[in-house]
């Protein structure tokens, strides 16, 4: 009788051991479930260009105000409140809406109280947007060595200022080289060598051969939301001088030249029958997102026409195949990297 209430004794320990490492278990995966949904899985953005500059106007205007108007909070506002519909309308929406929180009649956090994906299109967005618009200096004359602040758009269209390239929207039309997939990214036609310019400051995370992008780039901002990526560069001269992974580029500065290569496991071959860039910006909520069947690509197309007003111009650098910028600006979130960094 002893070993037998011993042996139900340690049958019961046993299954209580069990059931503590199954609940324990059940504990871990809730939790890494509940973390998994805890950042933006997928983002449309659909912004037209016309409501980019009218929202971006607001900003510029009523900087410094008692009431300023953030042109991300104004987006968001209008993209929960409408459903993402950025039509002809959506201007005058803009307009009526701004001019409220100017003049301080009423604040956001009233607008949107009762908007319940409004905080879900101002993270969004902010990913989008978040390192176009701020505090700069730029320098005076081109050369001039001195700056004066600015605020505005300090993020540059992808291309040097006078190339010519001829575009259209082409996000997701298909792709057949490799396997059949869409096209993430917007492509801009020009000429070979023509200088292709950083949007964006911030960090070189890739450099190098890939068979679909041919010689291509990855500049990742430095809040680590944004990859910017730049394919097809030129051959046999793909890149700036000096440039590698982990390198610091400012917005406007010249990075790489434009090209045809790709389309080839072998490196240095131009099989893309017509010379363009292919521009793509990924979204990155989590790293898990960086690469495989969770990446978030978004339509460039809109963005690329609104980047148009500002261009940074480029100048050759006599005897070489290099341009340079020629008017700087320093971006305080280069500068903070660059101290982090050290």
């Amino acid at each position: 009788m002893k070993r037998l209430q011993k042996a139900i004794l340690a049958e019961a320990l046993c299954l209580c051991l069990l059931g503590g490492v199954a609940a324990v278990r059940f504990q871990a995966q809730a939790v890494t479930a509940e973390a998994e949904q805890d950042f933006i899985k997928w983002v449309d953005f659909n912004v037209s260009y016309e409501a980019l500059c009218a929202a971006y106007q607001w900003d510029v205007d009523t900087y410094g105000r008692e009431h300023h108007v953030d042109w991300i909070e104004l987006l968001a506002y209008l993209a929960a409140r409408d459903g993402d519909n950025f039509g002809k309308s959506s201007l005058s929406r803009i307009a009526e809406t701004a001019e409220k929180l100017s003049e301080g009649s009423v604040t956001m956090e009233e607008l949107s109280r009762d908007l319940s994906h409004y905080a879900y299109y101002k993270e969004a967005y902010t990913a989008v947007l978040g390192g176009y618009v701020g505090e700069f200096e730029q320098e005076t004359a081109p050369g001039s060595g001195l700056y004066e602040k600015k605020y505005g758009l300090k993020a540059y269209l992808p291309l040097a200022k006078g190339f010519p390239y001829g575009d259209y929207d082409d996000f997701g039309v298909s792709r057949s080289y490799g396997y059949r997939r869409q096209h993430l990214g917007h492509d801009m036609m020009g000429q070979i060598g023509t200088p292709v310019i950083a949007v964006e400051s911030g960090y070189v995370e890739a450099l190098g051969w890939n068979q679909y992008g041919g010689w291509r780039l990855g500049v990742r901002s430095f809040d680590g939301l944004r990859y910017y990526y730049y394919a097809h560069l030129r051959q046999n001269y793909p890149y700036a001088e000096g440039l590698e992974e982990g390198s610091v580029v400012t917005a406007g500065d010249v990075i790489g030249y434009m090209g045809h290569t790709g389309y080839s496991t072998t490196e240095n071959v131009n099989n893309i029958d017509e010379v363009h860039l292919h521009f793509g910006i990924q979204l990155i909520f989590d790293e898990s997102q960086k690469e495989g069947n969770s990446e978030i690509w978004i339509n460039p197309y809109q963005l690329v026409r609104f980047l148009r007003n500002n261009q940074s111009e480029a100048a050759k650098t006599e005897g070489t195949k290099e341009w340079k910028r020629t008017q700087k600006i320093k971006d305080p979130a280069a500068v903070s990297w660059k101290k982090t960094e050290k």
